[in-house]
C-alpha cells in the first residue's frame, strides 16, 4: 500500500473485508493473504496480495507454483474481485466493473510463462505503473465518490435492505440535470 502513496489525490486505497468463507479466514495457513482496493481514473481494482518470501515462483497462465505447491491465487483473486463489483454495485445501483489483481511480495524470482486472461499481475514495485497504466477511464470526483462507498461498512454486509439508503450519489438539493454538459 505504501507504494501507492505518490499516485496523487486522484487515488484512494480502501482496506475491505476478506469476504472468504469462514473456515478460510481461520485456517493458520492463508496468513501471507491481504488484499485491498484500489480506486482511481482507471478504474477499479481489487489487489490481492500473495507474500513468497525467498521461494521462487512460476506462472503458467491459471497457474502459479510456489515451492511445488499451487495455490489458487488466481482463482481467489477473481473471486474477490467480483464480490467486491457485487457489493458495490448492489449498493450504487449501477454495475460496477472491478478488475483483478495479483500480486506478488518477496525477493525470490518469478518466471512468467504465459499470463492469465483476465487477471492482472504485477511485483509489488510495479503495482502504481500497471493501475496507472489503464488511462483515464473515470473522473477523479467519481471515483472519490465509489470509495466512500466503499469505506461504508454496510456496503459489505449481506442484507435484506439496500446497504445504500443513507447515500446520495448527488449532494443536496442537486440532480442529474444540474450536472453541466461536457463538451468534445
Amino acid at each position: 500500500v505504501g507504494q501507492l502513496d505518490h499516485l496523487g489525490p486522484a487515488w484512494h486505497v480502501v482496506e475491505w473485508p476478506r469476504t472468504d468463507a469462514a473456515d478460510v479466514l481461520l485456517d493458520g495457513s492463508q496468513d501471507d493473504r491481504a488484499g485491498f482496493l484500489a480506486i482511481g481514473p482507471s478504474g477499479l481494482f481489487a489487489v490481492t496480495v500473495a507474500d513468497h518470501g525467498r521461494a521462487r515462483v512460476l506462472v503458467a497462465g491459471d497457474v502459479v507454483q510456489i515451492n511445488g505447491k499451487r495455490p489458487p491465487y488466481v482463482a481467489e483473486a477473481r473471486r474477490d474481485a467480483r464480490r467486491a463489483s457485487k457489493a458495490l454495485s448492489d449498493a450504487v445501483g449501477l454495475q460496477i466493473p472491478v478488475t483483478p489483481v495479483l500480486t506478488f511480495v518477496g525477493s525470490g524470482v518469478i518466471s512468467v510463462y504465459g499470463l492469465p486472461k483476465d487477471c492482472l499481475m504485477a511485483t509489488h514495485r510495479e503495482l502504481d505503473r500497471l493501475l496507472i497504466a489503464g488511462g483515464n477511464r473515470i473522473s477523479p470526483v467519481t471515483a472519490e465518490k465509489l470509495s466512500r462507498v466503499a469505506q461504508h461498512p454496510s456496503t459489505w454486509l449481506n442484507g435484506t435492505y439496500r446497504p445504500a439508503a443513507d447515500y446520495r450519489w448527488y449532494e443536496d438539493g442537486r440532480t442529474a440535470a444540474d450536472k453541466p454538459a461536457n463538451r468534445r
